[in-house]
């Protein structure tokens, strides 16, 4: 009798082992399942959050009457002149091209290299022109992405032709564009970067909007 009283406590502790194994590991599934899922929701958001920022951007470069397709994603990734592939924003009407908004790194910036949405026409003419990103000294440098109503609407209308090649450059370099005041590098590093974009639509346009969307340009 005594021995079969000593027994029950060990038998009920031998199968409580099991149990508690299987309800931790209950424990440890239900953990990374929610983890898991907050990662994939946070990672969702953090996609939705990117596309609806490059949309707005867009929409800043590229009058939205022009086109009926959505650029952000008719996209393409093409080494614009900085040495790595940058997103292309194709813009058509009943199928056709109206226009593309070019991604663009100007490198010499007064501090590092100055990122540019430049908006174009099919017919070559520019029709805005957009900082994205800078390492610009506040309140001098900066200048050009804060003053864009006034300093940046002067590319609209340009062209490949408009001006000439030598005069794309601030006016103290002979050249038509003005600097903004205290802020010559970052001024003429923008005007490069926009030349630049001007000139890779006017000799790659039929590749720009040829080429097969590319999935990964739009994340």
């Amino acid at each position: 009798m005594n021995s079969g009283s000593r027994e029950e406590p060990l038998i009920r502790h031998r199968a409580a082992g099991p149990r508690n194994l299987a309800a931790l590991a209950v424990v440890l599934l239900l953990a990374v399942i929610l983890i898991g899922g907050s990662w994939q929701s946070t990672r969702q958001r953090i996609a939705d959050n990117a596309a609806r920022q490059i949309v707005a951007q867009i929409s800043l470069v590229l009058p939205g009457t022009l086109y009926d397709n959505e650029p952000n994603k008719d996209t393409v990734l093409k080494d614009t002149g900085g040495g790595q592939p940058l997103p292309i924003y194709r813009a058509r009407r009943n199928g056709s091209p109206v226009a593309a908004v070019l991604t663009v790194s100007a490198p010499d910036g007064y501090v590092g290299p100055i990122r540019l949405l430049v908006g174009i026409a099919a017919d070559g003419r520019v029709l805005g022109v957009l900082i994205t990103a800078h390492q610009e000294t506040p309140g001098i440098g900066a200048a050009i992405a804060t003053e864009p109503p006034t300093w940046l609407t002067g590319f609209t209308g340009r062209s490949l032709t408009d001006p000439p090649a030598a005069r794309w450059n601030l006016r103290t370099d002979g050249g038509d564009f003005d600097a903004i005041a205290g802020a010559t590098v970052s001024s003429r590093a923008t005007v490069a970067g926009v030349s630049t974009a001007v000139h890779y639509f006017a000799t790659h346009r039929d590749e720009i909007f040829s080429t097969p969307s590319s999935p990964a340009a739009t994340r």
